[in-house]
Order: structure tokens, then C-alpha cells, then sequence
């Protein structure tokens, strides 16, 4: 499939091509008020539980959101989304992984990049609500699960297609960009938030979490060796990284997804704009703003942001255009 180089979003704002001011003004101070979700506590098949909201607004068609990292189902730029598809007729659900959306969860387990289980049963409670077409969303982390959903599991034919924003392909590429320069600065906001949980981890848990080794904590190395590798069953960070890029998964998808990459996003290295896949693939649609940030996009003279409107203009214009008459 061809690669979308160019694209409508390349000439936003002047200020807006700065990739730091876009990437904080769309996490710290825009605002979207959450829709008048409805919670419900799922509970899952280990005996731990997540939440997620949803709104029904339509019998029919359904979009499912999937949160960043540290983030959770009320986040700016899920809020936005919500609200667009809202106004589209679509019903939404917007999960929460575990220990996010302000309830801690009951098991040591934490959330990863790899929890296509987690996912799995979100998307199977949306099923249940009787639907018959379900698109998927995820920005970032939420964007890696999304995808990794797609490329390891069977799919339902209900689901239709799906959108990644902002989505780091490559984890390791990932995490050793945030490690330069102002990017320091998000790390740092990262693992102070990780920390936090990890402490409270760690008196629920003394037997499973090092009190001692959160101390230690500086980047995603520490986090991810010490923490999400051993918590989740992998043998290492490097084993980690390597089974939970989607960079080994896209070739396997058989459904159409759109990943929407800036270049100039600040989380993301070389290895996480995979033009090669996205060129021998059926499925896989890659698009490369110039401009974009992480999870911004920001429009001019509009609060909706770019990704959720070349979201639905991809499921209303991609194979399935019956489906969405005006």
C-alpha cells in the first residue's frame, strides 16, 4: 500500500510546528471535557478487574479507545476522540488498563505494551452489547497493544478497521530517544508516576516488588528490567522490547489499520515509521505528517484535533463506505 507522506496536516499553526509545543499544549493545556461516560467494573478471567466507560449512542457501530501510557479513558485526546465519534453516531468505550483511571487493581500485575488479553476482553464485552461493526483507536502504548491485538489474535469479523497514533513500533528505539535531550523531560514525568504505583505495588506486594530497586528507577531501563519484565513473564528488558514491538506483528494483520506517525514526535526513533511493512502490506497504512507532535495534532480554528478526523475519515472512506451514508 502507499505510504501518505503529505497529508492535509502538514501546514498547521506556525506555533504548532514546534514538535515540544504541540506535544504539551495537547497533554497539559488543552482541555475536553470527558463525555457522560457510564463506568462498568469488568471482571477478568485471572480475577482481577479494569474499568471502562462507555457511552451507547448507537445499536449498530462502536469505536473502542485505548489509552497511552500512564494515561487512562478520560485523557484530552481520548475525551476529544470520544466526543467526535459521539457527534459521528457511533457509541464509544474507552477502557482503563489496569492501576489507571484511578483505582488501583488487585493483583501484582501491572499494564504493558503486550496486554492483547486485556484488550481481548474489552473487545469482547463490546461484542456482547450486540454490535455489528467495532472500530478500534489507541494513541501510543494504547496504539502498540492495538496493533500487537491485531497481528496476534483472531479476529472477529465484526471488527471493521483500526487507527494507531502516535504509536512507537519499535520499543527500544522508543525508549532510548526519550533518554535525549528535552526529552529527559517526559521521561522524568514518567517514571515519577510509575513510581508512585510501583510503591504502592510494593506494600501490597512485598514479595514480588523490590522496595529498594524502585529508588533506582531513572528511566524505562531500570522499569522495565526490574519491574514489567519479570511481573509480565519475560526473560529480560531486551526479551521485553523484542516481543512487544509491533514491528514484528504488522506483517500478520489482516485487518486495515492506519498508523499515524509525525515525524517530528518527540517519543519516537527511526525504526518507529515502518515504510518497508506498510509498502508490502494489504493491510497496514502508514501516514507521516511533518508536523504533529505526540498525541496532538492540533487543528486551527477547531478543538477537535487531526488524528480523529483522518480516523473517521479512514473507517468512512476505506472499503467500507456503505456504511456510513450522510
Amino acid at each position: 500500500m502507499p505510504i501518505i507522506e503529505q497529508s492535509e496536516y502538514n501546514f498547521p499553526s506556525i506555533i504548532h510546528r514546534n514538535r515540544h509545543i504541540s506535544t504539551i499544549y495537547a497533554a497539559l493545556i488543552k482541555k475536553f471535557d470527558a463525555p457522560d461516560y457510564t463506568r462498568h467494573k469488568l471482571e477478568l478471567n485471572d480475577g482481577d478487574f479494569i474499568n471502562i466507560d462507555f457511552v451507547l449512542n448507537n445499536s449498530k457501530k462502536a469505536v473502542i479507545l485505548c489509552h497511552g501510557l500512564e494515561g487512562d479513558s478520560r485523557r484530552t485526546y481520548n475525551n476529544s476522540c470520544a466526543s467526535y465519534f459521539l457527534d459521528q453516531g457511533f457509541s464509544v468505550f474507552a477502557w482503563n488498563n489496569r492501576t489507571c483511571g484511578g483505582e488501583m487493581n488487585r493483583l501484582p500485575r501491572l499494564y504493558h505494551h503486550g496486554a492483547v488479553d486485556d484488550l481481548n476482553e474489552v473487545v469482547q464485552f463490546t461484542l456482547q452489547k450486540g454490535f455489528e461493526e467495532i472500530y478500534l483507536i489507541g494513541y501510543s502504548m494504547g496504539g502498540v497493544q492495538l496493533l500487537n491485538y491485531l497481528g496476534w489474535t483472531k479476529i472477529d469479523a465484526r471488527i471493521k478497521a483500526a487507527v494507531s497514533i502516535s504509536v512507537p513500533t519499535h520499543i527500544a528505539t522508543s525508549a532510548a530517544v526519550l533518554k535525549q535531550g528535552f526529552n529527559k523531560v517526559y521521561l522524568k514525568n514518567f517514571t515519577i508516576d510509575i513510581k508512585k504505583k510501583l510503591k504502592y505495588k510494593a506494600v501490597q506486594f512485598p514479595d514480588f516488588i523490590n522496595r529498594d530497586q524502585i529508588d533506582k528507577i531513572s528511566s524505562f531501563d531500570e522499569v522495565d528490567q526490574y519491574f514489567t519484565a519479570p511481573l509480565h513473564g519475560f526473560a529480560s528488558r531486551e526479551d521485553y522490547y523484542h516481543k512487544v514491538s509491533p514491528e514484528f506483528s504488522l506483517k500478520n494483520i489482516t485487518t486495515p489499520v492506519l498508523i499515524i506517525n509525525s515525524l517530528d514526535d518527540p517519543f519516537l526513533g527511526e525504526r518507529c515509521y515502518p515504510r518497508a511493512i506498510a509498502q508490502d502490506s494489504e493491510y497496514v497504512f502508514l501516514e507521516t505528517p511533518k508536523y504533529g507532535g505526540h498525541c496532538a495534532f492540533p487543528l486551527r480554528n477547531s478543538t477537535y484535533s487531526y488524528a480523529e478526523k483522518r480516523a473517521y475519515e479512514f473507517f468512512k472512506s476505506y472499503q467500507f463506505p456503505e456504511t456510513f451514508k450522510a
